[in-house]
């Protein structure tokens, strides 16, 4: 049993990071969704003024965190799987999906949602 109390808390940083990877490949695909609408929605909804966004020369927001990479994100604002599904209803209504956010909600449609979705999961793919 002495041995039990020597592995667990070996073990339990390994468990934890297991629980931080990337969703996979699978599940970020949005057959319906476009990533070259969803980078005009990106623009029109004005998100590079909070956000870095790759593909977005300008403008480069910096009070909201950098979305360079965020298809290898395991979690969307730090709290919520990251998941097509979950990831376009933050987007449109990041305060009903994350109640305290700061992230406002957004002037875009379902469909401009998954596109916006898609295009985060597009430009993070150079990146894995």
């Amino acid at each position: 049993m002495p041995d039990a109390y020597i592995l667990l808390p070996l073990a339990l940083p390994i468990l934890v990071l297991g629980a931080c990877k990337p969703p996979p490949d699978a599940e970020q695909h949005m057959p319906e969704a476009s990533a070259s609408r969803g980078l005009v929605a990106i623009q029109r909804a004005g998100c590079g003024a909070c956000h870095t966004i790759p593909g977005l020369a300008w403008p480069r927001g910096r009070s909201g965190p950098s979305l360079e990479g965020f298809a290898g994100q395991g979690l969307i604002a730090g709290r919520l799987p990251n998941r097509p599904d979950t990831l376009a209803a933050y987007v449109r209504n990041a305060p009903a999906t994350l109640p305290g956010t700061t992230m406002p909600a957004m002037p875009l449609t379902p469909d401009e949602a998954r596109d916006v979705a898609a295009y985060l999961y597009a430009s993070g793919e150079a990146t894995r």
